[in-house]
């Protein structure tokens, strides 16, 4: 499994390539962990607000409905009891926490499987830069399609890139997610995972993309830190300048 990925622009150009981190996208997927984890969010999402009232709850009920004895009734303390219509609910739901404890080191486990089985599947995309002036839903459609993006797609972002989050936002085949906060749901719940280099997880930057080398461009006068790195041969004063023997120093005089 190669684990280099072309690095592309908004045109859909390749303009160079991203080494993925191995120990991020190179590793076998644990899918009794991703379960777990993915449960435990899912759980950790439920609101818990639910509730019933309880006899001592509801209204009514202040007195004994009718006397002990003598009806041929069975006996009853209350019309709140739970068998009675408008009663209180027995063991009914209240509100609580749905929340599972789940070690750190099992989401860090699962966030990694989930990238690792995108990556697998060359589902992992690496953009250059969301280098847009101002907020446009219309240039960030474009930016999909030449890219060759279909389904879900999740972008991830970083907190500066607020013109590209406000592009995205109204399509409804993208999820838009800050850097610090993939998890392995979201990355398994979409088809696609769009990176730029600045959010790529595992340590990416210049060092770990391989760009493609631009020709050198020809020094010109009107550049004078190229002329300084030329050593200056043919400004005044330089090394070709011609020394001035005593006699004519004296002329000068």
């Amino acid at each position: 499994m190669s684990l280099t990925v072309d690095r592309r622009s908004l045109s859909g150009e390749t303009v160079g390539s991203v080494q993925l981190d191995e120990a991020v996208f190179g590793i076998a997927p644990n899918v009794p962990v991703m379960h777990q984890v993915v449960t435990a969010q899912l759980a950790a999402a439920r609101s818990g607000t639910q509730s019933t009232k309880t006899r001592a709850e509801v209204s009514g009920g202040g007195k004994k409905p009718f006397k002990q004895k003598g009806t041929g009734r069975a006996r009853q303390g209350s019309e709140r009891a739970p068998h009675f219509t408008g009663g209180g609910i027995a063991l009914g739901p209240k509100p609580r926490s749905y929340r599972q404890k789940t070690p750190r080191k099992m989401v860090q486990l699962a966030l990694r499987s989930a990238l690792s089985d995108r990556a697998s599947e060359g589902r992992i995309m690496v953009v250059e830069e969301w280098s847009w002036a101002e907020p446009s839903t219309k240039a960030a459609k474009a930016a999909l399609s030449a890219l060759g993006l279909t389904g879900r797609i999740l972008v991830v972002l970083g907190r500066d890139q607020e013109e590209a989050y406000k592009s995205f936002r109204n399509l409804d085949e993208v999820q838009l997610i800050l850097q610090g906060e993939l998890n392995a749901y979201d990355v398994l719940c979409n088809d696609w995972i769009v990176f730029t280099a600045a959010t790529l997880p595992g340590g990416s930057g210049e060092s770990a993309i391989d760009t493609v080398p631009a020709a050198a461009a020809p020094a010109t006068e009107a550049d004078p830190a190229a002329a300084s790195a030329a050593g200056d041969d043919d400004a005044p004063g330089g090394s070709d300048a011609p020394e001035l023997d005593e006699s004519d120093e004296e002329a000068a005089e």
